[in-house]
């Protein structure tokens, strides 16, 4: 009975993990970017010819929560960055997508992006480059005061279309993870380290479809229409003499100096002064239109020119993964790309490597801040001394006809009779 007891518990527990097999997700790519990871990206020669092509660093940063979680990183300004990885080629149509990756400019980014982007077709990697078009471009855009968001585009029928929604991007100098989701249904789903911030219809959230109602162009305005809200007060009368009441009036304080010549000085006539009965030109009171209709709008009709895409959040042909970027300062680092077709998945993927580290890579943060921090106090402490030094030799000088000079000359000086004086 106990054999057979344990039979059953490990046919259940086959069935259980087939199971789950059935329903585990598809990977399509994944990088962690380990060793032998150039044998899988391509770097592109785009911007060579001009020596602006920028290289990348193989590294886990400046500050990280484990010094062997490595990833790719710019590492020279004003410069541009394209490299590209191939995947077996899908389609993600009638599936979920799920597009995520972490980043971190550690530069702290006054300019430049931090996406990544799914291209489609026949692409020459050697020739990836900004002009190369793309289906997706997702991920964090930060370039001065104005521009800190995620950027969302998708791309339909060679037009690049932007999301209409303002997503915030993280502007520090951590490791984030940002995730795009695009379901069957058209809807999607924008996460940053694993939280939702963005969601809703890809029909309403880009304008890639015309709209279903358009504007009647044929409508015209009825002449009779009356869109005025206010209108004069038919009962505001400008009262009598208002025109005749003078701007400025002779000051009634002001006397004839005593020692004034008409003769000489001409007729005294008093200055003038604001007349404070003047009110400024009549303006007839308005009141609230009785016969207003509202502001006149043509009715919406069907558009002719629009046609229902089932598909619209699809795309034929993703396979291609490509980082194409120009960025001012230099420091922004990837890790940790996942495309596949299963929410749960990635946010487990997420979870076993930035979750895993994000504390202690906080922590390693906190003390590189610190020691800058000391090292640039005693900096100044160092200038400090060198500028009461040089008051010193000024003070010295004083009073004696002798030159100001720096205080560095003249301790070498008193150094050298120092050693005269011992000798």
């Amino acid at each position: 009975m106990a054999i057979r007891g344990g039979s059953s518990f490990a046919l259940a527990a086959l069935l259980a993990l087939a199971s789950v097999a059935a329903v585990a997700g598809e990977v399509f790519f994944q990088e962690k970017f380990e060793d032998g990871w150039e044998s899988r990206w391509v770097k592109s020669d785009w911007k060579k010819d001009e020596n602006m092509a920028g290289e990348w660093n193989h590294t886990s940063g400046k500050w990280n929560g484990d010094a062997e979680d490595k990833g790719i990183q710019t590492s020279e300004d004003y410069r541009f960055y394209a490299i590209s990885a191939e995947y077996p080629e899908f389609s993600n149509k009638d599936k979920t997508l799920v597009l995520q990756f972490s980043v971190k400019h550690e530069q702290k980014l006054d300019c430049g992006g931090g996406y990544v982007k799914l291209l489609g077709g026949d692409v020459d990697q050697k020739k990836f480059g900004g002009d190369t078009p793309y289906s997706i471009m997702f991920g964090p855009d930060i370039c001065g005061y104005s521009t800190k968001k995620v950027h969302a585009i998708l791309t339909k029928d060679g037009k690049n279309h932007l999301i209409k929604k303002d997503v915030p991007c993280e502007t520090d100098q951590l490791t984030h993870v940002y995730t795009l989701i695009i379901r069957p249904d058209a809807t999607y789903s924008i996460l940053i380290d694993n939280e939702e911030k963005q969601t809703g219809s890809v029909y309403e959230h880009w304008d890639i479809l015309p709209p279903k109602k358009i504007k009647d162009p044929e409508a015209k305005k009825p002449e009779d229409w009356d869109d005025k809200e206010y209108i004069p007060d038919p009962e505001d009368k400008k009262p009598e003499g208002y025109d005749d009441i003078p701007k400025e009036i002779p000051d009634p304080d002001a006397k004839k100096p005593e020692d004034w010549d008409d003769e000489e000085d001409g007729e005294w006539t008093a200055p003038t002064i604001p007349n404070p009965e003047y009110k400024g030109p009549w303006k007839q009171k308005k009141i609230k239109n009785p016969n207003y209709q509202g502001k006149w709008k043509a009715p919406m009709i069907d558009n002719p020119d629009f046609k229902d895409d089932p598909y619209i959040y699809a795309f034929d042909s993703l396979k291609y993964i490509g980082i194409e970027l120009w960025q001012v300062k230099s420091g922004t680092l990837f890790d940790n790309i996942i495309i596949t077709d299963d929410p749960a998945l990635a946010k487990k993927f997420a979870e076993d490597t930035w979750a895993k580290h994000k504390e202690a890579e906080k922590a390693a943060f906190d003390e590189a801040e610190k020691k800058k921090e000391e090292e640039e106090a005693a900096k100044a402490g160092e200038d400090d001394d060198d500028l009461e030094d040089e008051e010193v030799a000024a003070d010295l000088a004083v009073g004696q006809d002798l030159p100001v000079l720096p205080f560095f000359v003249i301790r070498s000086f008193d150094a050298c009779v120092e050693t005269l004086l011992r000798s």
